[in-house]
């Protein structure tokens, strides 16, 4: 049901809607999955870093990145940094830096769009009214945090460094399954991180001729077409963790044992 309002200047007034909103698709399916998808995630891996098992399959080097670098003494040969962190159960072996790599993935320019509709309703959807009566942007707390987000993209890369070793020892093995899906993990995360909206702009920014830096200018195309794959990248690499951890839980189990290649 619609009405008309009179202007105090005379004429009329846009039709005052009773609906919620004039949309007939199923606007609310993305943020539902978003939401189902985001949570069922955080769940899964807030359980496996309190678990402080099955993490480190020794035969084979094999390290979840859910663990990684492990630094207390619970991480026994896996700890190859040392153990500096006290051996506490709410202190997860990666808590130096499990931090950085939530803070990177919360102030993501696509996660933020993400779980500000699935989890806020800030909005739901295009077209779509605010489940908030007020807004005051990323400019209090907490939410002027994002702006942190091109700090938290310096730690993502230097853990992403730690991940790639970790690839590498575990192939000094040999070759197995585990290996490849370390590898397509680490390879997956090298291309999100790149593909981030921060090192776009540091790769290309604040340059007035790109003809005078032809390297940077290589680097930014390279990370531009990455950077249009970005909302892709950010869902494939949270399965490819889930899925690494997963392999690395089970082979350290003893569910099943790994598919080895060679050796």
């Amino acid at each position: 049901m619609t009405t008309t309002a009179t202007r105090p200047g005379g004429g009329t007034e846009r039709a005052a809607i009773s609906a919620r909103t004039l949309r007939t698709d199923r606007w609310w399916l993305a943020p539902l999955v978003t939401f189902i998808g985001l949570g069922a995630w955080v769940t899964y891996a807030t359980v496996r870093v309190f678990m402080h098992k099955w993490f480190w399959v020794e035969e084979f080097h094999y390290l979840t990145p859910f663990y990684s670098p492990c630094l207390t003494d619970r991480c026994g040969d896996a700890a190859l940094f040392g153990t500096p962190l006290p051996n506490f159960f709410l202190i997860p072996e990666a808590a130096f830096t499990l931090p950085f790599l939530l803070l990177f993935r919360l102030t993501c320019y696509y996660y933020r769009k993400a779980y500000y509709r699935a989890f806020w309703l800030s909005p739901p959807a295009c077209a779509v009214p605010d489940g908030h009566k007020s807004y005051s942007g990323e400019t209090r707390f907490p939410l002027i945090f994002q702006n942190a987000h091109r700090y938290a993209f310096y730690a993502a890369g230097i853990i992403s460094v730690i991940n790639t070793w970790d690839a590498i020892l575990a192939q000094s093995t040999g070759l197995g399954l585990g290996n490849v899906i370390l590898w397509v993990n680490v390879i997956m995360l090298w291309a999100y991180t790149l593909s981030c909206h921060s090192c776009r702009h540091i790769a290309g920014g604040r340059l007035k001729h790109f003809s005078k830096h032809p390297v940077r200018y290589r680097f930014w195309t390279f990370v531009s077409k990455l950077n249009t794959r970005h909302m892709q990248l950010a869902w494939i690499t949270l399965g490819t963790l889930a899925l690494t951890d997963f392999y690395i839980m089970g082979l350290a189990a003893e569910w099943f044992s790994d598919l080895r290649i060679i050796n």
